[in-house]
């Protein structure tokens, strides 16, 4: 029986590689039938496969631990030679849509293969391959450099994860000295961070104006394959936001401040919800992991197959340790029809939380890999993928009792529904805030922090730093990885959100119905276009008014029936 852990890595010899790829490349072009192309098709996507499994290993070897000089060394290869196999793909895109065949091709997987490429064939061009290798490189400099951040408080050494639970202390005091030491530890590298941000941007900007477009917002909306909307309709539903969900979050925070009987909600108090403290799973990861296991037995048979087959072969990382890489993610080894689950546990209830959502992701690739007949089409694009994380973190509440004891569970709930309204606000922030960073000319160091101050004041009313001075000045932006390494996927997390708050509201008073059209989400995988999956699924589009507006009138009534029981 395979584990991961014991999965052999040899790195490829990429000119072997490429000859490989383009014998496979010429098959293809020759063909003289449809089935001859699409064996072609397929035998070429088999050895990406194995070049992707190869790759994903080093990377979450890398991750795993970033001091690692070995696999350090497998990510700046990759960092190289990545994109040479990149447009190894785009050639067979543009075969693909220069083809006699396309149409048969279509009439047996859809067309959303083909929007696909035709948006990669435009931005997989050689003529950006010294950016696109740039930019990979400052991303892993980015990981490494937060990953290696330390300080010690009180007597014990903390990273930036390490730092947030204390964060969540029941003593204020302490949750202060927390803050304040979590920005200091920002203030470090914060020219570091300023720089590396800077180069990215010139980097991006770069690379659109290569490509012809007008600037660089256009091109990462082709990139994340946006093809049924784009920023007028995003800047309408960040305004959609402003009207309906912040007055209720900032409701929402001053309930909480009347509960923890405080003056005034400062930075350092917002995350915790209840006077007494929040709950938390004080369970060990492999407690965490059977909890998990007993939650998504009992949910469906197919969550059950699923999470069977994680444990089985040790498809996930959670504990944080010294010199792991930040954050928390889902990714996969095709190969296997394997995803893989990556956190940085830290004995609060986002662990839960981060758990739940992570497992939404994988169940889907574990669904769609099994359903869908092309690899392009084992994940959706991030708008819709998000959908499957957040939905799922409702759909095992039921359950939560797995993870807390006595009535903690019910107070998570309460906690993880005030936490999925007042974060929106955030997450379209810094949608906002990198439309404003590509707009126009370069902005320095200065500019980007006012640019963020007059965002924050915009969107989140409560925020008080109190009197952090670096945090007032703007700074707290550089804390959000994705604003570095994933430009402008943040705002997917609201749309889904909205969309999983939709599944929420449905399954109080028909579970089963609602389970069935997220499977069914989940099966399909990537191969419709956004609005056509909305339907698919029975949802509402996030974009339109009264679709917020709806869904928001519903959530408050469930919310205040909540605190009622609690109280």
């Amino acid at each position: 029986m395979w584990k991961l852990k014991d999965l052999e890595y040899i790195r490829p010899n990429i000119d072997e590689l490429e000859k490989e790829l383009n014998e496979k490349l010429e098959i293809f072009k020759k063909a003289s039938s449809y089935e001859e192309m699409k064996a072609a098709y397929f035998s070429f996507e088999e050895t990406m496969s194995h070049f992707s499994t190869t790759a994903t290993i080093a990377s979450i070897r890398a991750n795993m631990n970033t001091s690692d000089e070995f696999y350090k060394n497998e990510e700046e290869f990759y960092n190289e030679s990545f994109f040479k196999i990149v447009l190894k793909e785009k050639e067979l895109a543009e075969a693909l849509v220069a083809s006699e065949y396309k149409e048969d091709f279509i009439k047996e997987f859809g067309d959303q293969v083909i929007k696909d490429i035709e948006a990669d064939i435009k931005l997989n061009s050689e003529e950006i391959e010294e950016e696109s290798i740039k930019i990979a490189k400052l991303s892993s400099k980015y990981s490494r450099l937060v990953a290696e951040c330390k300080t010690e408080f009180r007597g014990e050494e903390c990273n930036f994860y390490g730092l947030l639970k204390h964060m969540l202390d029941n003593d204020r005091n302490v949750r202060k000295e927390a803050m304040h030491a979590w920005s200091d530890l920002y203030n470090t590298v914060d020219e570091e961070l300023d720089e590396i941000y800077k180069e990215l941007c010139s980097l991006r900007r770069s690379e659109a104006n290569k490509l012809g477009f007008n600037n660089y917002i256009d091109m990462a909306y082709l990139d994340m394959h946006r093809f049924d909307y784009g920023p007028k309709e995003v800047e309408k539903f960040r305004e959609a936001v402003k009207k309906y969900i912040v007055p209720l979050a900032n409701k929402l925070h001053e309930d909480q401040r009347d509960r923890l009987g405080i003056d005034k909600l400062r930075y350092y108090d917002e995350k915790l919800y209840f006077k007494e403290g929040n709950p938390e799973p004080n369970k060990t990861v492999e407690e965490m992991v059977n909890a998990a296991k007993n939650t998504y037995s009992e949910l469906s048979n197919e969550t059950k197959e699923y999470f069977d087959f994680m444990v089985e072969h040790e498809l996930y990382d959670l504990e944080t340790r010294p010199n792991k890489h930040m954050g928390g993610y889902c990714t996969a080894l095709p190969d296997y029809k394997a995803p893989f689950i990556y956190s940085n546990f830290n004995g609060t209830s986002a662990d839960t939380q981060v758990l739940t959502h992570e497992a939404g992701h994988a169940f889907e690739g574990f669904v769609a890999s099994r359903n869908q007949p092309l690899m392009s089409y084992y994940w959706s694009t991030s708008d819709i993928n998000e959908i499957h994380s957040m939905a799922m973190e409702f759909f095992t509440d039921k359950w939560y009792g797995y993870f807390y004891d006595g009535n903690d569970g019910d107070k998570y709930r309460y906690e993880h529904l005030v936490e999925s309204i007042c974060n929106i606000p955030y997450l379209i922030s810094v949608d906002e805030f990198q439309h404003r960073v590509f707009e126009g000319e370069e902005k320095t160091s200065e500019e980007l922090r006012k640019i963020w101050k007059d965002i924050e004041e915009k969107y989140m009313p409560w925020r008080d730093y109190d009197g952090d001075e670096f945090l007032e000045g703007g700074a707290f932006w550089m804390q959000k990885q994705h604003i570095f390494m994933y430009p402008f996927y943040y705002v997917d997390y609201a749309l889904a959100m909205l969309c999983a708050l939709q599944f929420f509201v449905r399954m109080q008073k028909d579970f089963e119905g609602a389970w069935k059209d997220y499977l069914y989400l989940c099966k399909l995988g990537g191969s419709k276009g956004y609005n056509e999956l909305l339907q698919a699924a029975n949802l509402l589009s996030p974009f339109k008014e009264e679709t917020i507006a709806g869904v928001i009138e519903t959530v408050t009534e469930i919310l205040k029936d909540m605190e009622e029981k609690l109280n």
